[in-house]
């Protein structure tokens, strides 16, 4: 196993420890915000409930805007280093807990497997009372994106081919299953499965490019160095009111 690999791991497995404090809360509000999507796309409220909660969301939005923009990426990148690797898994639209926009999907790593379980709700809804297809092929990046980083020379998706077998139902525990097929050279070939109460629903086939961890330490740095260009100018925006 490469030190690269083992950082990964371990990287991993304290992004999946208990949060606590400030982290704990943002995984509470995120949970909350899912559950307001879910019942917005489903429920017959009528007009006053949906402009009290429409005027509490725009309030609160109003309150969090007054905060500084943070986007360092103190994981992941640079987990050979130091700093907190639980930032990067948070944030992911489709596994993090902290993103309201996540299902979200529960991933293990399970020797040289890895293996994810989640239920996808109304919300992401195509054909009636099923997963959108749309959904289900980026759910197979973020797993098969996990099960190549394994490799411990992670890489960015190339091909992603999808094979839908039989319509994928909402509200029932997924069981996607990925692995590396193979490498060669700088190609990682990935495979995984969806299943849905033990029956096959979709396959698929992900071709990743490795391109190095100093490559994504760069993009991160890049986009925390526009999150700070972009809170500078929020400050000196702020001050110049307040003379």
């Amino acid at each position: 196993m490469s030190d690269q690999n083992s950082n990964f791991e371990a990287a991993w497995a304290i992004s999946q420890a208990p949060a606590t404090g400030r982290r704990a809360q943002a995984h509470r509000l995120a949970d909350a915000m899912r559950r307001v999507i879910d019942h917005l796309v489903q429920v017959a409220a009528p007009e006053e409930d949906l402009s009290a909660a429409a005027d509490a969301l725009e309030r609160y939005a109003r309150r969090l805007s007054k905060y500084p923009i943070s986007r360092s990426y103190e994981g992941f990148a640079e987990s050979a280093n130091a700093g907190d690797p639980r930032a990067f898994f948070d944030h992911s639209p489709l596994i993090g807990i902290a993103n309201p926009l996540a299902p979200p999907i529960r991933l293990a790593v399970l020797g040289d497997k890895v293996e994810g379980r989640g239920t996808f709700g109304v919300a992401y809804e195509g054909p009636p009372g099923h997963v959108h297809g749309g959904f289900l092929a980026a759910a197979f990046d973020e797993v098969l994106g996990m099960a190549q980083s394994l490799t411990g020379n992670p890489g960015m998706t190339g091909t992603l081919t999808i094979r839908y077998r039989r319509p994928t139902p909402l509200l029932t525990e997924l069981t996607f299953e990925a692995y590396v097929d193979r490498v060669e050279g700088r190609k990682i070939f990935t495979h995984g499965t969806l299943s849905a109460n033990g029956l096959l629903t979709a396959e698929a086939e992900g071709l990743f490019i490795a391109v190095g961890q100093e490559r994504f330490a760069a993009m991160a740095a890049q986009v925390t160095a526009r999150a700070n260009s972009a809170d500078e100018k929020k400050s000196a925006e702020k001050a110049a009111l307040e003379k």
